[in-house]
């Protein structure tokens, strides 16, 4: 069962004792050529996060576990690399983190790896039709090994009556277990993202030379490191 914070009533915390519970934060990034209205929302979008995770807290409890895509390794090394990729969550994180908190190693680095060179191959295009096919189909099969590794991951460390945080982008495919209650993070600053993204002005004629627009997902394609 999913719900989304901000969009439904105020859950007793009676309703919720004994069962493990996960707030799914979905992640956005801000690449250094985002545009400024873009950024504006991206801060918004943060801080709204960070005021609706404290809130739920106060009222179901602290979360003592986190779980974050691309990180394939915990604790203290996993937080310098999370610093890195996400900013923001990194602060959400090493707020929880002084207080207790575990950032536990969610991916599996080479499968995940494996993961992301499919979806690259599948970003560049195909002459042909069967090629395109044969990629499509081992990157579907890689995503849901990636997927199932994530959900095993969470099951396997979150405790009984746990609260914990999962970082990872909307299109998810995890499949979580029947007895994790997800609430799934939704401020109005997503909302106004995605009509932003949605409505923005494409370039008529873009420059060859010109970056791939990478400001939801600048890091998407970087190789997940174990740490050193």
């Amino acid at each position: 069962m999913s719900e989304e914070l901000g969009r439904i009533e105020k859950p007793s915390a009676e309703r919720f004792r004994g069962e493990r519970k996960l707030y799914l934060i979905p992640l956005l990034y801000a690449g250094k050529d985002a545009p400024q209205e873009y950024l504006e929302r991206f801060e918004s979008y943060w801080q709204q996060v960070e005021e609706q995770i404290a809130n739920q807290e106060s009222k179901i409890g602290k979360a003592k576990r986190v779980y974050h895509e691309l990180i394939a390794v915990g604790g203290e090394e996993g937080l310098k690399i999370l610093e890195e990729l996400n900013p923001p969550g990194y602060r959400i994180t090493r707020e929880r983190a002084e207080a207790g908190a575990l950032l536990e190693a969610t991916e599996e680095a080479e499968l995940s790896n494996e993961c992301m060179d499919w979806e690259r191959f599948l970003l560049f295009g195909f002459l042909s039709r069967s090629a395109a096919g044969k990629v499509s189909e081992l990157y579907r099969e890689s995503a849901r090994k990636r997927y199932e590794h994530i959900a095993k991951r969470i099951d396997e460390t979150l405790e009984d009556n746990e609260v914990a945080i999962l970082f990872i982008r909307e299109e998810h495919q995890v499949q979580f277990p029947q007895d994790i209650e997800v609430f799934m993070v939704a401020p109005p600053a997503l909302d106004a993202i995605h009509r932003w993204l949605r409505e923005r002005p494409q370039p008529e004629e873009p420059k060859e030379s010109a970056e791939p627009d990478k400001q939801e997902e600048p890091d998407k394609q970087e190789k997940i490191q174990e740490g050193n």
